[in-house]
């Protein structure tokens, strides 16, 4: 039996993010009064069993590069499990809404193709949604200046042997100020040096890119039938805002009489992190 009418917000975290990164936003929810719970996609955050050469200082790299990763065999479908599993039991103290960042797009898909009816609206947070076979394999019919890819690849750790696994050593920014800029300007350009630092401890090494598979494309049937809000964030140079048009475009080209309801914040990728009041009061307005 449901208990109060007033939502839970069910967070869905990002590449190489996990729970901690909503920290500030939940902060500034339940000052509104509201209940929220981040998710720890599986192999990720406090359970996660990251390579300890990650954490040491000075780094090996080579031992960083062979360690054994904590997604070697997650899948999208352990991803759905876990936050489907996660709605029901929430679900009994009244509405849910499932919001997901960036990467975290694809599984909030995926968990509404196939659990529509534990959710009463999905937000997309400047987050892939996919929905056209053509989008996993053909090149997209849009301008893209991101700044994340360049950034990314001067972090990334050749040699990992898990297949599908990207990883990425986020701490060597603390001692290249330069490499520390580069990759602040795509994820939090509008916040602090301390708050990215902080952001920068949190992340995960690792992340499982084989996730961007058909299951995560959102289906007329199932997504189709949730109330869908896409947040465009104007100031992401991660995933820009040309992207974020062109997958709301052909997202509502799917489910017409269902479009998405569409905001817009002037913010950065990871804008919740720096600025969790501006998007607190989104978020309560929506429901």
């Amino acid at each position: 039996m449901r208990v109060t009418m007033r939502p839970t917000f069910v967070f869905v975290h990002g590449g190489s993010s996990n729970a901690q990164a909503w920290g500030p936003l939940q902060n500034e929810l339940a000052l509104r009064g509201h209940r929220s719970y981040a998710v720890d996609l599986p192999g990720h955050g406090i359970t996660a069993d990251s390579p300890t050469a990650y954490y040491r200082y000075p780094q090996d790299l080579r031992a960083l590069a062979s360690a054994p990763s904590p997604l070697r065999g997650v899948t999208l479908q352990d991803n759905v499990r876990h936050v489907v599993d996660t709605l029901r039991r929430l679900a009994e103290s009244g509405p849910t809404v499932l919001v997901g960042n960036s990467l975290g797009g694809l599984t909030i898909s995926a968990v509404a193709n196939a659990a529509p009816e534990l959710l009463d609206r999905v937000i997309y947070l400047s987050a892939l949604c996919l929905s056209d076979p053509a989008m996993l394999t053909d090149p997209w019919d849009v301008t893209d200046d991101n700044l994340l890819d360049a950034a990314a690849a001067r972090i990334a750790v050749s040699g990992v042997r898990d297949p599908g696994v990207v990883r990425l050593n986020w701490r060597s920014a603390y001692a290249d100020p330069a490499l520390f800029a580069q990759l602040k300007a795509p994820i939090t350009a509008d916040a602090t040096d301390h708050q990215f630092r902080l952001l920068l401890d949190s992340m995960d090494p690792d992340e499982n890119h084989s996730v961007m598979e058909p299951a995560a494309l959102v289906r007329a049937d199932g997504w189709g039938r949730v109330p869908h809000t896409y947040v465009r964030l104007a100031a992401d140079r991660g995933l820009t805002p040309p992207v974020q048009d062109y997958m709301i475009r052909r997202a509502d080209a799917l489910t017409p009489h269902n479009p998405f309801d569409g905001h817009t914040l002037d913010t950065s990728h990871v804008g919740y992190f720096g600025r969790p009041q501006l998007f607190a009061d989104l978020l309560t307005d929506l429901v």
